[in-house]
């Protein structure tokens, strides 16, 4: 069984964030986030993946091939041209003949795929999606299934007033097993989308596909910067228990400074005298002058917050300037190497 993730996305909901960084190594708790999804899949026994990448491939390939020792082997396959989901999977997979395991590059999850792939064997499917019940439905597609869990109809993101949430509330999770009779559906080299073009021609075909629908497992889709930052609070809180938080980097911490036990902190950080940071995550190299705030927040390396400035509930990218005095309030997003002036309010 092989390991495929979709990682050509641009990240256009997270921008400014992934202008200079692909989404797929956006940094997640100091670590790029494709590797969140294969110890999914090495928790799994899954260790051939395949990496299906588009935008900006080569830093893709540079991050984790610079100092992660991932313990799989990794194959990069580059579309030659924007493809979709389905036709990236086609373009990715049509050498391999086996079942092939598909995340969704923006996917956090602590799902078994062990459970996953047993009840894929058990429902002797050609294809298996992993759907996540959500509390507003209507901002979604849904999925409808039977008592049996095969998938009946796709609803695409319905108005409030159309579905009752109490007995469909499930969403495509981006999470599929497909066997390899699932290729032959999709022409090779064009632009296919798995939610448009192949689940309703499966559907039409009247082709075993079942749903594994979550109970207890974390789902959370990063790609939007409210959710990112969501993702950090979850895993540096213990929400998500099978991820291990590395709290062993070396920093410099006043001893008058507030640090919680909650944060996390980058190598080389430095925290100066009375400043204060809260359940937040600093990158390496990030400097917090003397009395200034980082609060509820995820700052990208080689930032630098000035004496008195106040950061809460924001995201900074890397290489920052955050000037004396400034106030960023909640839901701020800054990019690389932006630079917010002395006294000023964002």
């Amino acid at each position: 069984m092989n390991g495929l993730i979709l990682a050509g996305g641009k990240g256009t909901r997270l921008r400014p964030l992934t202008v200079f960084t692909p989404k797929p190594v956006v940094p997640v708790v100091n670590k790029p986030f494709l590797l969140y999804q294969i110890e999914v899949l090495k928790r799994a026994g899954i260790t051939d993946i395949t990496l299906s990448l588009s935008y900006q491939p080569d830093k893709i390939e540079g991050v984790l091939n610079e100092v992660w020792d991932l313990g799989v082997e990794i194959t990069f396959v580059t579309e030659p041209h924007p493809m979709g989901t389905g036709g990236a999977y086609r373009f990715a997979a049509s050498s391999v003949n086996d079942t092939t395991i598909v995340f969704n590059g923006d996917i956090l999850t602590d799902c078994d795929l062990s459970e996953l792939i047993e009840f894929h064997k058990s429902k002797k499917a050609e294809a298996t999606i992993a759907l996540a019940p959500v509390e507003d439905p209507s901002r979604y597609g849904l999925v409808v299934t039977d008592d049996d869990n095969r998938v009946l109809e796709f609803l695409e993101k319905p108005k409030a007033d159309e579905v009752n949430p109490t007995t469909i509330n499930t969403i495509n999770a981006g999470l599929y097993i497909l066997e390899p009779s699932i290729l032959e559906l999709i022409p090779e080299g064009e632009n296919r989308s798995f939610e448009y073009n192949v689940f309703p021609k499966m559907l039409e075909k009247k082709i075993p596909f079942f749903a594994y629908i979550f109970k207890d497992e974390y789902w959370r889709d990063i790609g939007t910067p409210e959710s990112y930052l969501r993702a950090h609070h979850d895993l540096i809180n213990g929400v998500l228990k099978i991820f291990d938080v590395d709290r062993s980097a070396r920093i410099d911490v006043a001893t008058a400074a507030t640090v919680d036990n909650v944060s996390v902190f980058g190598e080389g950080c430095v925290i100066k005298p009375n400043a204060r940071v809260i359940n937040s995550v600093l990158g390496p190299g990030v400097h917090v002058e003397e009395k200034a705030l980082v609060e509820n927040s995820v700052i990208w390396s080689h930032t630098r917050i000035s004496s008195f400035a106040e950061i809460r509930d924001s995201i900074i990218g890397r290489s920052c300037h955050i000037g004396r005095n400034a106030v960023v309030n909640a839901g701020t997003v800054l990019g690389d190497k932006a630079s917010i002036p002395d006294y000023s309010k964002v």
